[in-house]
């Protein structure tokens, strides 16, 4: 049934017989050219589905090479989807410290306990099922289903879309939901059956390290250049087409480096960010909206119960977001060692301040890289 509903979503989709007839040609060329080419990676040592989710969760707006220590890690740390599904919440976030974007962490925790209660354990081996789970969207079940399971289901990601763009010559804004439609189905109806995963991994490879995003692809490594309608044309410089994202937006925020002793130890507050929004969950420098000066610190610090003995410029930062840039100014604030603040912020939405010593913010707790320009002062 699941086949056979996958089949009329590519039916519905009206495809250009040549185009189509060019795709299967492509994608004995790009099995063949990923087994003999493939990268060693650390989750194509095997066919583990747990492995593959992980690995492609975690590649999402992020580079192979930044994620390759983050995946070893949280494997040692959660081997199996039961250890991911019972794992503390801190745990989980103090896992996944740096590589952003944290509501995918939370998304593989309601993902597994759901996939323990549904099904024994076990990532399902259908699509329809996979898409069904928290966090998981068409790319993610069709590269599970595919590459674990050999079901014959396309993957297509922004890799896929360039070379499909390129390989076809087409002008199509790639961006627009309807181009990735044509693009699942096409795929849908080209791919092997006896090789699907080598097929996706194999598209995916090529957009990776061949068809590259910016500047000149290099198509002179590339098992598809005598087909590539883009190069035919010289043109394959000037694809894919995509719309020009929107611009972000600028939210200045004054960030506070509160500190006070304790015995030898040297302690800083952090406070717990809301449960819903950017950075959900995650612990965080105390924060100020917009630029706020001396005299409106130290009006914020009276507030909360705390007089500071010294505030200091700690510089100005940066950090971008998908869809929102933080302008932030920072200030180092000395407290007198046995001032405690009073537990207004809760009203705020977030926890109360808690200090904690560099010790406990290396290894338990997890502060976004936004902070990072922060942390030498800690």
């Amino acid at each position: 049934m699941a086949q056979q509903n996958r089949a009329k979503r590519a039916d519905a989709v009206k495809l250009d017989a040549r185009w189509q007839e060019e795709m299967v040609r492509a994608a004995g060329l790009l099995a063949d050219w990923y087994r003999r080419t493939g990268r060693e990676l650390p989750w194509r040592q095997d066919r583990d589905a747990y492995k593959i989710w992980i690995s492609e969760i975690m590649l999402q707006q992020t580079r192979i090479e930044a994620v390759k220590p983050y995946y070893v890690r949280f494997m040692e740390e959660l081997p199996d989807i039961a250890s991911l599904a019972c794992v503390p919440e801190e745990k989980l976030l103090k896992l996944w410290e740096g590589l952003g974007y944290y509501s995918r962490a939370h998304n593989l925790k309601k993902c597994a306990m759901q996939v323990m209660e549904k099904y024994g354990g076990q990532l399902p081996a259908d699509y329809d099922e996979l898409i069904k789970l928290p966090g998981i969207g068409p790319y993610t079940a069709g590269a599970i289903a595919s590459i674990a399971y050999g079901q014959a289901v396309p993957a297509v990601d922004g890799n896929v879309l360039r070379v499909l763009a390129r390989f076809l010559a087409d002008r199509e804004d790639v961006s627009q939901p309807a181009v990735r439609k044509k693009a699942w189905a096409l795929l849908a109806a080209s791919m092997p059956a006896d090789c699907p995963g080598e097929f996706n991994e194999g598209i995916m490879e090529l957009g990776e390290t061949v068809c590259l995003p910016k500047g000149r692809p290099l198509c002179e490594k590339c098992p598809l250049m005598e087909l590539c309608q883009g190069h035919r044309q010289g043109i394959e410089q000037e694809l894919p087409v995509k719309a020009a994202p929107k611009p972000r937006r600028t939210e200045e925020k004054t960030v506070l480096i509160l500190q006070k002793k304790e015995g030898e130890k040297r302690l800083t507050a952090i406070r717990r960010r809301p449960e819903k929004g950017l950075l959900a969950g995650l612990y965080e420098l105390p924060s100020l909206e917009g630029f706020v000066g001396e005299e409106g610190i130290r009006r914020y610090l009276a507030d909360r119960g705390l007089s500071p003995l010294c505030i200091t410029d700690a510089g100005r930062a940066r950090h971008v977001f998908s869809h929102v840039e933080w302008d932030m100014y920072g200030y180092l604030v000395e407290l007198a060692d046995d001032e405690e603040p009073m537990s207004t912020e809760k009203s705020a939405g977030t926890t109360e301040f808690l200090y904690v010593d560099s010790r406990q913010l290396r290894d338990r707790y997890a502060l976004p890289s936004a902070f990072r320009a922060y942390m030498k002062l800690i």
